[in-house]
């Protein structure tokens, strides 16, 4: 299974790669179809590639993305444990907001990964990827906590927690004390998130969590053996 679903997502970003659904396609330097554990609990989405996206073809590699990998290390994670990616698959002109014709050209490319990773926890970062999930919610009401209210397209049994973006903190000084407590705050409501998947899933959950644990496990594995190379 999760052989599977890697291979399924390499050739999704193969489709992402080849999209030219709307005028992004034709100019950016690369799609940026996301990246990580195929096994991962915690899903992060953002809202679209910047600069440095586009040029390296992942997401989150500029400032934002090393704050991100700061707040991972807090609660005990590293980048390949989690899956990142973005509600638009191409960069903005200018970094500009994702317009909704734009969203809507990449929504059936977001819809299948998350049919294929359905993480534990979704965390939404900012209020544009907030609204793909929640659309009349405020990320300034919503960060912090599990969401309570009603949400689209969110895997049954998943957690959806909103979290400020990191580039908020990188602009706003104050607001960085807030994303590491929410951050603290994702990793306390894990075990209550696990549970609620596990209980969607019924019998098949608990031996999917357990295959899910397992490959977390031999991903971190692999993590340290490259670090000790």
């Amino acid at each position: 299974m999760p052989d599977e679903r890697a291979a399924a997502l390499a050739a999704l970003a193969v489709e992402i790669e080849a999209c030219r659904a709307c005028p992004l396609g034709s100019q950016r330097t690369q799609s940026v179809p996301g990246e990580g554990s195929p096994n991962a609990e915690l899903l992060l989405v953002g809202e679209a590639p910047g600069a440095h996206e586009d040029a390296a073809g992942r997401p989150f590699v500029g400032a934002a993305g090393k704050l991100l990998d700061l707040l991972l290390s807090l609660i005990g994670l590293q980048r390949p444990q989690v899956y990142v990616l973005n509600v638009v698959k191409c960069r903005p002109p200018e970094n500009r907001d994702p317009e909704p014709t734009e969203i809507a050209a990449c929504a059936g490319f977001l819809e299948r990964q998350l049919a294929l990773l359905q993480p534990v926890i979704i965390a939404p970062l900012g209020r544009h990827a907030l609204r793909a999930f929640a659309p009349d919610a405020k990320i300034s009401e919503a960060h912090g906590a599990p969401f309570q209210g009603a949400t689209r397209q969110t895997p049954a049994g998943t957690t959806l927690f909103p979290l400020y973006h990191p580039a908020a903190a990188l602009h706003n000084g104050a607001l960085r004390p807030t994303l590491e407590r929410d951050m603290g705050a994702l990793a306390r409501a894990l075990p209550a998130a696990r549970s609620t998947w596990r209980v969607a899933r019924g019998g098949a959950g608990e031996a999917s969590l357990s295959e899910i644990e397992a490959a977390a496990e031999r991903d971190q594995l692999r993590l340290f053996e490259s670090e000790a190379q």
